[in-house]
């Protein structure tokens, strides 16, 4: 209270001793032409919709609303950094009047921690809303360049707080339009010339006429992106490596959406210190200290764009990335790059909150990495006796070598997947996208659950078929036999029933133990135990269900040493192609062709992981040969002996 006290005495004695001439300066009369202009252009908001309120990250838990959310508000402090780094308290439930003239070193300090549970930060808002004390507005403001002509109609969003990759207090986003005119007057008798929307530290500009920019009479639609608000012009899921002062993350604008219609909140042109806007020229942060980007957000003043709208408008791109529909073969990089990024986000938030907790997590899994791959035998490899005892680093060896001698044919097959699982999905698609289907006859339903269950069980048949004529290959090469891709296919073709069988029960019986939830361990345990039903059904002709009990046979005892192997296989498999796209994705690479390659990628590494899983089976058939396992204490007690029986 000292502080503020002083704080206040201090700027009292700066006024009395100013010349007349050098008043505080007050907002100027409204004009009336800006505020028809603000009116005829205010933009329409399509958000995210709430579906499980208040506190699903994935949807929209704000919107654009009032700086009096925070103004006056109890449940937020003024804070001030100290020249030695301390924070102290300013006041309480500041004013506007308070904070008006402040520079760099202030901080608006809500409730709760960005850090910590940012659900406080949603329910708040939410109580806010439900009191009427967070209306739906956008500020507008007419901004103007030194020896530029025209001006440009900026509207800017408030929003409470910013979920994404970087979590803070406040949020300042938005968009501009401009105009060939020099007044407002003038503005309203012609068309806008350019529009661009505010994205993290940059923007997407669009020619007011393009085709991408949509409107509702002269209204442009926006979409903010869902916990970023970075601004958009359709739905989709946004892409940004950080370059072009986009974010690094995915911005997403998709589907299920609202419409939320502004009310412009006209400001004045200059930062006034006294009135209605004086909080405009807050210079500090509004929110509360954090380090790096979790830190508060300045004001709209602060930005280059409120001074130089058009310099800061002509550097930035025409386009925004947008994330591909999805990959022919395997799953999309770019898709996995969203989860990537939040992960390494994740993982800095924690390193911010406790350095020690962040170091043993990546401690652990650096000491997973060493067990997994350090504790075992890389050598010798043999390629001339495929049917043997192998450690895990000569069963990964071992098929690289493998794969490396017989390249021709297994690169073949390998894409052969695309044509398979590719059509696969194609199917799926055109089932669930088909026409002409009589809803009033209740078909609709029907034909949209048969493309549920291709879409489900389809792929893994697909996978499983590609993946059987690599196990042919293996088959006849440890005959002794010449290996081709003709006689491979055939080879499969000739059990493809028993093989389709096979994987559709493996599919189902999953899915069912799955929906149990209480039956996801079985789930898990049965899927190590029937990895090599397929082997079972081709090496030895066996009935489906003697495959079934052949492979659990293999793997009872060996669960951990089959897991540790078929799990590094897997994910080889799946992280190759990511790995690659993540360093395309940085280098500005076309994003639907780093899905291709992704596709490409996975598609090479189907025969790798069917040359691994083949030899682990060998492995595991030598190993129950010379180690066979003991049946189960608990059961042989529970069997009658003879005598009894």
């Amino acid at each position: 209270m000292i502080r503020r006290l002083v704080a206040l005495s201090t700027a009292a004695l700066a006024l009395l001793a100013a010349p007349a001439g050098a008043a505080v300066t007050e907002a100027p009369p409204v004009d009336p032409a800006a505020q028809r202009l603000a009116e005829k252009y205010v933009p329409i908001t399509m958000l995210r919709e709430q579906r499980d309120p208040p506190c699903d990250k994935k949807e929209e838990q704000y919107q654009p609303t009032s700086v009096e959310t925070v103004l006056g508000n109890p449940t937020v402090t003024l804070t001030h950094e100290e020249p030695d780094g301390r924070l102290v308290d300013v006041e309480k439930a500041p004013t506007a009047a308070d904070i008006a003239g402040l520079r760099d070193g202030y901080y608006l300090d809500y409730e709760g921690k960005v850090l910590g549970d940012t659900c406080v930060y949603a329910r708040a808002f939410r109580q806010l809303v439900a009191e009427g004390k967070a209306p739906a507005i956008t500020y507008a403001h007419v901004a103007r360049e030194p020896n530029h002509d025209g001006f440009a109609l900026q509207f800017w969003f408030y929003w409470y707080f910013n979920q994404f990759n970087d979590l803070h207090e406040g949020d300042w986003e938005g968009m501009q339009i401009t105009f060939e005119s020099n007044t407002t007057a003038g503005a309203l008798e012609e068309e806008p010339s350019e529009v661009i929307v505010f994205q993290h530290a940059g923007g997407e500009r669009a020619d007011w006429e393009d085709g991408k920019v949509q409107k509702q009479g002269t209204h442009p639609v926006v979409y903010p992106a869902a916990g970023s608000h970075a601004t958009f012009y359709d739905s989709a899921v946004y892409l940004g490596n950080g370059q072009n002062g986009s974010g690094v993350g995915c911005d997403n604008t998709s589907e299920p959406l609202r419409e939320l219609r502004l009310r412009p909140v006209l400001l004045p042109e200059t930062a006034p210190e006294r009135g209605a806007f004086q909080w405009l020229s807050y210079r500090g942060r509004w929110g509360e200290r954090e380090k790096g980007y979790n830190n508060g957000p300045t004001g709209p003043v602060t930005k280059t764009v409120w001074r130089e709208p058009f310099a800061w408008m002509e550097g930035q791109r025409s386009t925004s990335p947008r994330l591909p529909g999805g990959s022919v073969v395997g799953g999309p990089v770019t898709g996995a790059f969203c989860g990537a990024v939040v992960a390494a986000t994740d993982l800095t938030h924690l390193a911010t909150k406790s350095r020690a907790a962040a170091i043993g997590v990546v401690a652990g899994i650096v000491l997973a990495l060493v067990l997994l791959f350090g504790l075992t035998r890389w050598g010798p490899i043999d390629l001339t006796q495929l049917r043997t005892r192998r450690a895990f680093g000569q069963i990964l060896r071992t098929a690289r070598r493998l794969y490396r001698h017989h390249w021709w044919p297994l690169i073949p097959i390998g894409l052969i997947a695309f044509p398979i699982v590719g059509g696969v999905k194609l199917l799926g698609e055109a089932v669930a996208n088909g026409r002409g289907v009589d809803d009033t006859a209740g078909r609709a339903g029907v034909h949209l659950a048969f493309a549920d269950l291709l879409e489900t069980l389809g792929p893994p048949v697909a996978y499983t078929l590609v993946a059987a004529i690599v196990i042919v290959f293996v088959r006849e090469l440890a005959r002794g036999h010449r290996a081709g891709v003709r006689d491979s296919v055939r080879g499969m073709l000739a059990r493809f029933w028993r093989v389709v069988a096979a994987q559709l029960m493996v599919t189902f019986a999953l899915l069912l133990l799955l929906l149990t939830v209480v039956g996801i361990p079985i789930a898990a345990w049965k899927y190590v135990s029937w990895l090599f039903v397929q082997q079972e059904v081709l090496f030895t002709d066996k009935s489906i269900r003697e495959a079934f009990r052949g492979s659990s046979a293999l793997v009872r005892g060996r669960w951990w040493h089959t897991v540790r192997v078929a799990g590094v296989l897997w994910l080889l498999s799946v992280a190759a192609g990511p790995l690659l796209g993540f360093a395309l994705i940085f280098t500005g690479f076309d994003l639907v062709w780093i899905n291709l390659l992704g596709s490409v990628v996975f598609a090479l590494f189907i025969p790798y992981v069917a040359v691994g899983q083949t030899l682990l089976y060998f492995d595991l058939q030598v190993r129950a040969e010379e180690e066979p396992v003991q049946k189960r204490r608990l059961l042989r007690r529970l069997r009658p002996s003879p005598a009894t029986s």
